[in-house]
């Protein structure tokens, strides 16, 4: 290894390298075995092969001195800041090895996994009673009275109920977690809709601004070199932590978004995991590469090398492909049946392959869609769907849990595949690669880069129908995807948490406000509640439209009504919904557990119980409200579509003094237009914060 020093740089002299490296013995501890004593014994083997080169004397002369002092460095940050300054251009024939070998002594064991409790199995009749309290704003006196009955019967010894719950028990007894398997084949394996608009969210991340293209590939390569090393995090166990007050939560959604593909079937798709894959997937105008990230002695390629990569891919691919992704914006029954067309060929195979155990998917997207939006609403719609067919919905494989989009524009975020994981730690993974944007310390060069490939796909007459189809369905979708964006910036938490008033809760009131002033009636809402302090957790439904939430929003459209009532009225309303939230991130809400006794039902053969059949059920579940608070430090935000044709989305990221909302609803349904809603729950947070300044 030949280790080129500045001739100045003599041993004890008064030169940049001299004066950092002995600034070390007094600022850092660098254990016996460390990167440095490794560097030191490496350059006295070199120096036995040729003893008469002087800058390599040197060099081994100043290492030599840090071994024997023991100065102590756990990272490479002294070498990294001289490679960074030029003062050591090293040859590589074995500077890969020294540094795989390094990693033994830099890398701290992986900590025990937190031992979790198993989620409960609520009391049959205390979920009952939930969800008759939950029904009160929805349904009619009459109505309620018939459900009344039902759910007497229902409890009833040896009833239906009974022995759907004694089948619940058994199941609760015999695993580790007893919904878990039933929620993602029912929520997302078996959903057979497009995933594209109707379950995979868009996370638009902070907006960037660049000119030229070597900006967007500058800014992709380092998001690449940012996610591998979040990705080391993850498999060294030093992810640290989280936890929901003194709750530990379980962290394996995060082990489970990398290296994770959606598979379809015909009628029913599974999850492939590729953990220890070391290649990630390039898009660029419809073409697929795969870029491997690793070089000799499996080292992280430098952020210069994946640059390069991502250069030589633009350049080979200059004209728009045929857009085989598209395929994966189709129903999932009609992307089944394609599927099977294109494994017939092995070449497409290989592909396909490649393609499911990419760790995930970096999309250099083109121009974005001229739309007449603002430019949070045109970066969610390309997050969401990519602008169709003629823009960058074809530069997507929309089966991939993880796509981070990158377009030329500036506009950047993630399109995330809803199966293996919530919103919230994908979100984290994104704070992360946010604050973490530094460069990479100088990482030295991998050896034995490999090329990007291109995967190839032959296509018959028959896929190519399949493509024209799936091209016409999704511009469809993309045309009836309407959504508004915005930031609120009249104020954010800070505010709220001042009035001694839960953040979320009073957010939820005002969707509440904003849904009543537009329509003069409640609605059924889904918040979605993290259940990650059990086993396997996943949510549970917060039904924020409670008989609370609508006397508080009667008092505040009342005129007549007095300050002192309607402040009164929000906090009645609030404190209802803490109170539901609380029992819901404690999996004791009313929508799993029922879930679980219908499923019951049908798996043992057994009638499905009358109360399901009920149109009180099917109201109260036709959530036209579909919230989530999902928080992050980045000034970023999370979007999606509506959860039923009639309603809205609506997503928000509480900032200190603003809030990042994401909303959306259907331009073929004539009661809903996103920008009203907008408008709306604007004039809700202004009324609130007037209302309570002048309590």
């Amino acid at each position: 290894m030949l280790v080129c020093l500045p001739r100045s740089c003599v041993p004890g002299a008064d030169c940049e390298f001299g004066r950092e490296l002995k600034g070390g013995s007094r600022n850092r501890k660098l254990r016996r075995g460390s990167l440095l004593a490794l560097v030191a014994r490496a350059v006295a083997a070199e120096l036995e092969a040729a003893p008469t080169h002087e800058p390599v004397a040197t060099a081994y002369h100043l290492f030599n001195e840090a071994q024997q002092s023991s100065w102590r460095l756990q990272n490479t940050s002294v070498i990294s800041q001289l490679c960074q300054r030029s003062f050591l251009p090293f040859s590589y024939p074995s500077l890969s090895a020294l540094l795989q070998h390094s990693a033994q002594y830099t890398t701290a064991p992986p900590k025990p996994p937190v031992q979790l409790p198993r989620l409960p199995l609520p009391a049959l009749e205390n979920t009952l009673n939930k969800y008759l309290r939950s029904l009160r704003p929805l349904v009619t006196a009459d109505e309620l009275v018939n459900v009344e009955k039902m759910v007497s019967e229902f409890l009833k010894p040896a009833s239906t109920g009974q022995k759907l719950q004694a089948i619940l028990e058994k199941k609760y007894n015999n695993t580790d977690n007893w919904l878990a398997d039933w929620w993602l084949n029912t929520a997302y394996l078996e959903y057979r809709s497009p995933v594209v608009v109707w379950s995979s969210p868009g996370l638009v991340m902070p907006l960037q601004q660049w000119d030229t293209q070597q900006q967007q590939l500058k800014y992709a390569a380092r998001l690449i070199s940012d996610a591998m090393a979040f990705k080391k995090l993850l498999d060294e166990g030093r992810l640290p932590q989280e936890y929901a007050g003194p709750d530990p939560l379980d962290m394996q959604q995060y082990k489970d978004v990398l290296g994770t593909c959606r598979i379809p079937g015909v009628d029913h798709d599974t999850l492939q995991f590729h953990p220890t894959s070391e290649h990630v997937l390039v898009a660029h105008r419809g073409h697929f590469f795969t870029l491997r990230v690793y070089g000799r002695h499996r080292k992280l390629l430098s952020e210069a090398q994946i640059y390069e990569q991502l250069c030589q891919i633009a350049a080979a691919s200059q004209i728009d492909a045929p857009g085989v992704g598209i395929l994966t914006t189709e129903n999932r029954n009609v992307w089944g049946k394609a599927y099977k067309k294109l494994c017939k060929d092995k070449e497409n195979r290989h592909s396909l392959e490649a393609i499911h155990s990419a760790l995930f998917v970096v999309c250099l997207d083109g121009p974005s869609a001229p739309l007449d939006v603002n430019r949070q609403t045109a970066a969610a719609l390309q997050c969401v769907h990519g602008g169709g067919a003629d823009y960058n919905s074809a530069n997507r494989w929309f089966d991939k849990c993880i796509q981070f989009v990158v377009g030329c524009e500036g506009n950047v975020g993630i399109t995330y595949e809803h199966s293996p994981a919530e919103g919230v730690p994908v979100a984290r993974m994104m704070d992360y690669l946010v604050q973490h944007r530094t460069d990479d310390g100088g990482r030295l060069p991998a050896l034995d880069v490999t090329p990007p490939e291109r995967l190839q796909f032959n296509l018959d007459d028959e896929l190519h129908r399949e493509l024209t189809r799936a091209r016409e369905d999704l511009e469809m979708m993309v045309q009836d995807l309407d959504m508004a964006c915005f930031t609120y910036s009249g104020y954010g938490k800070k505010f709220i948490k001042s009035q001694r008033m839960s953040p979320d809760s009073y957010i939820q009131m005002a969707i509440q406000l904003a849904f009543y002033r537009i329509h003069g009636e409640p609605g059924a809402t889904y918040e979605s509640a993290a259940t990650r302090k059990f086993q396997r957790g996943r949510t549970e439904t917060i039904r924020s439209c409670s008989a609370e939430s609508v006397a508080f929003c009667q008092a505040m459209l009342d005129p007549s009504a007095a300050p002192t009532s309607k402040i009164e009225a929000l906090r009645n309303a609030i404190n209802a919904h803490k109170e539901y939230a609380k029992d819901a991130v404690n999996g004791l809400g009313c929508d799993r557990h029922m879930l679980g006794l219908k499923l019951a039902a049908i798996e043992n053969g057994m009638d499905v119980p009358e109360i399901f059949m009920d149109g009180a059920w099917s109201r109260s579940t036709h959530m036209k409200l579909s919230t989530s608070q999902v928080p992050v430090v980045a000034d970023a935000f999370m979007c999606y579509g509506p959860l039923v044709p009639d309603g809205y989305g609506c997503c928000y990221n509480p900032r200190d003094t603003q809030i990042n909302f994401g909303t959306s609803a259907c331009n073929s349904s004539p009661a809903t237009v996103a920008a009203d809603f907008r408008a709306a729950l604007e004039n809700s947070l202004n009324d609130m914060f007037n209302l309570l300044h002048s309590g």
